[in-house]
């Protein structure tokens, strides 16, 4: 198998886990939500297929919790100081280690379609680089075909320029970049009420553990409609 799929996640701990969605949750409700978030996600990687799965997660003591959320994943720890350095080591693991692409995508987008990641390895047989843009200035995948340390490092993440200052770089170094439909991660409550409005357009199937956190266990939230 030439292709890898990671999924970039952290162990769900309250307190630590989705902040900026508390309140209106608390941080129980916060970090439940987010493990519906992975599981969900976890199906989505499910969905594509000829790929190698692999979760490169945070922190290292949470091998057990990932293992029993998805089996059948490979298991990488995430290493690196910050979110740059973190997305080139693992990218760069996987292209020495005999991928010919290797694509990672957020775990805070349960609703994305599947067929946007297969479409990601698709054109990496075109492009050098695959991202697919977040509305809110970032990007919620990154895909390549060899190392590229200065697209990661160099770019400050977490800035509503990540995208913008990512594809600046490219073309500075020459690349050749494939950019998916736009789509959005939920950090913030008018995301999540975003959410909550997309899932009422969907069929049931889609992002199950989500709709069922937000429409049965949680319905009275306060602030959330």
């Amino acid at each position: 198998m030439t292709r890898a799929l990671l999924l970039i996640a952290k162990r769900p701990t309250p307190g630590h886990t989705k902040t900026r969605l508390t309140p209106p949750l608390t941080g129980e409700q916060a970090s439940a939500l987010y493990e519906c978030f992975l599981r969900d996600t976890i199906d989505l990687v499910r969905a594509v297929p000829g790929v190698a799965r692999l979760i490169n997660y945070l922190p290292h003591e949470a091998d057990g919790y990932f293992q029993q959320l998805a089996p059948e994943f490979g298991l990488i720890p995430q290493m690196g100081h910050n979110l740059g350095e973190r997305l080139d080591n693992v990218l760069t693991h996987c292209l020495n280690d005999g991928y010919r692409q290797a694509v990672i995508m957020d775990s805070d987008s349960p609703t994305l379609p599947p067929a946007y990641l297969a479409q990601a390895f698709d054109e990496l047989e075109r492009a050098e680089v695959v991202l697919g843009p977040c509305d809110d200035g970032g990007y919620y995948l990154i895909g390549l075909t060899r190392p590229q340390p200065r697209l990661l490092r160099d770019v400050q993440m977490s800035t509503p320029n990540v995208l913008s200052d990512t594809l600046a770089l490219a073309d500075e170094l020459k690349l050749r970049v494939a950019l998916l439909p736009t789509w959005y991660d939920v950090d913030t409550l008018a995301e999540l009420e975003r959410l909550k409005r997309e899932l009422q357009t969907l069929s049931n199937g889609t992002a199950s553990h989500t709709r069922k956190f937000l429409y049965t266990d949680f319905t009275d939230i306060h602030g959330l409609h």
